[in-house]
């Protein structure tokens, strides 16, 4: 953590007024808001393309993949479309191989490539040193999800980690976030929910939370203005220091 990123956790969690507005507790995305895992993402689509005998796709390409769950997004490799589908009565011979065939290999590439993405640090020890409780909510499968958040140091800051199968339902499907909150002891309407995709968006308005977005990360082609998040915010360091600062959670 740079000396500039202390002071901004510092002043972001020191410059909340007595008595102002905040969220009770902050809820956030893993991939494209945490981590850009894309490249292992890419590195798993492509592994699986080789052992079927297709040809490979870009980084680039799968990053507008992602979003929709690890079915989705093999969904869209495999028929090189984002709204592309499997149909007929074959899908499910066609698709559970290839599921299985990603599946091996993002065990095999999965943080391999990741990065962090910057702030995230910073703006995490802010919250924290607000006493705020966190929880990670994420589409992706508890088993990869720990994982990664170990392999980066954010697993002490989260209270609660809701994977896309603990779950009924992934995102965009309300199950996750209220799971979340309910693990922080409080209403999910108290809670901030912060990402980066229309599902995060999506997800949020279900569970009547309130919803910022960040400027990066994994839009399915979207701009981040097209997403009708409460706030936008350039990373997580500004939005600690708007939430803690006393910022409503809904833009005004």
């Amino acid at each position: 953590l740079s000396r500039d990123d202390r002071g901004d956790a510092r002043r972001a969690a020191m410059s909340a007024p007595a008595g102002a507005s905040r969220p009770k507790a902050v809820l956030i995305d893993l991939d494209g808001t945490l981590l850009d895992t894309a490249a292992d993402l890419a590195a798993a689509a492509n592994g699986m393309l080789a052992g079927l005998g297709l040809p490979p796709c870009s980084v680039e390409q799968v990053g507008t993949y992602v979003g929709k769950g690890i079915e989705r997004l093999v969904e869209r490799v495999l028929t090189g479309s984002l709204e592309g589908r499997i149909e007929g009565p074959r899908r499910d011979e066609q698709l559970l191989p290839a599921l299985r065939l990603f599946e091996a290999c993002y065990a095999e590439y999965s943080g391999r490539h990741a990065t962090l993405y910057p702030g995230v640090d910073a703006g995490l020890r802010a919250f924290a040193a607000a006493g705020l409780p966190m929880a990670c909510v994420t589409n992706k499968p508890r088993a990869h999800a720990l994982p990664l958040l170990e392999q980066f140091a954010l697993r002490p800051y989260f209270q609660a980690v809701v994977g896309g199968d603990d779950v009924p339902r992934k995102k965009p499907a309300p199950d996750a976030l209220l799971a979340a909150s309910r693990a922080l002891g409080i209403p999910a309407s108290a809670a901030l929910m912060i990402g980066d995709s229309a599902n995060d968006v999506a997800a949020a308005r279900a569970a009547d939370c309130p919803v910022w977005c960040v400027g990066y990360g994994y839009r399915e082609g979207l701009p981040v203005e097209a997403l009708g998040a409460d706030r936008i915010c350039r990373d997580l360091i500004e939005a600690s220091r708007l939430a803690l600062g006393g910022v409503h959670a809904k833009a005004h």
